[in-house]
């Protein structure tokens, strides 16, 4: 038995340092010198069309969403709100956790989920071709480059082709489950192309999946979902003034998630929304708080007419 174990142990330890990929050897910050970084140009419009949509609808609803629901249980809120607007429009949401693509898009009403496409970190998704195609795929990702370099599909052009996006601001998942500061991109895009912003807050899945965790924790793990009334940008107001407006909207649907509608418009309505970036306390207490669970809403109880 002891034999055994050590020979899982040395194949796990070999897993971990085989360069899977194309992935460097060495680290970074132990090379002599770094040649300038080069974005990889991994196309995906082949993702955006019908035999990769008819494959996508297949591991989606066959694969992905009962593997899905057979390790977390989901409470959705909010969905009424597509019903009063036509794409495309750019869901934004808190990030927090991997679970996050796939609790939105299993969220989404099917009509809006197959038209809806994924912006994904390009030094992550796409470092590597099995794991570029396998997320382009199943999430219909197309690749941002954090560092700024050049694509082969923008944002923009996505967008113009009546896809609907999925951002998320902060740009990477939190260490710690309470939401970062958000960046402009989404405020940008949807003020340079007309288009609503629908705001999206999620709870539990970092609970369920922190990062650095490569599975989801046992026991089906409750996350919630609610999506916000869609906003647009004002003729004369900036993407400065509207970023922080997107940002209000998550933070306000967080707090109606852990409490009520009515006391969170009341707060919201008195500017004393809670701050979505959490207590200023130690690192561990913040993470500590985020390791519960939301509690879903009980059904609500069937109305009987009275009988004699």
């Amino acid at each position: 038995m002891t034999f055994l174990r050590e020979s899982i142990d040395d194949v796990r330890q070999v897993a971990r340092g085989w360069r899977w990929g194309r992935r460097p050897q060495v680290p970074r910050s132990a090379e002599a010198w770094v040649p300038p970084s080069r974005s990889t140009v991994f196309r995906t419009d082949w993702s955006r069309r019908k035999p990769a949509m008819a494959a996508r609808e297949v591991a989606q609803k066959a694969g992905l969403e009962p593997l899905f629901r057979s390790q977390v249980r989901t409470q959705v809120e909010g969905l009424d709100v597509l019903d009063r607007i036509d794409g495309p429009v750019i869901f934004v949401a808190n990030h927090a956790s991997h679970l996050d693509t796939p609790l939105i898009l299993l969220s989404l009403p099917d009509e809006w989920r197959r038209r809806t496409a994924v912006a994904a970190a390009a030094d992550y998704f796409f470092d590597t071709w099995w794991r570029a195609v396998g997320s382009v795929l199943l999430f219909n990702t197309f690749p941002i480059d954090r560092r700024g370099g050049t694509m082969a599909a923008t944002p923009g052009e996505v967008l113009a082709d009546g896809w609907s996006l999925v951002i998320y601001p902060e740009g990477t998942r939190s260490v710690d489950g309470w939401m970062g500061r958000f960046r402009l991109g989404a405020a940008y895009l949807a003020k340079e192309h007309g288009v609503p912003v629908v705001p999206v807050a999620h709870r539990g899945t970092f609970a369920a999946m922190p990062r650095g965790q490569g599975w989801p924790s046992p026991g089906r793990r409750q996350l919630t979902i609610r999506f916000g009334e869609p906003l647009v940008a004002g003729p004369d107001e900036s993407v400065r003034d509207f970023a922080p407006r997107i940002k209000d909207a998550v933070g306000a649907l967080l707090d109606e998630d852990r409490s009520t509608w009515w006391e969170a418009r009341r707060r919201a309505a008195a500017g004393a929304v809670p701050d979505p970036s959490g207590p200023r306390v130690s690192q561990w207490r913040r993470v500590w708080e985020q390791t519960e669970s939301p509690v879903a809403d009980a059904p609500a109880r069937r109305l009987t007419a009275w009988r004699r």
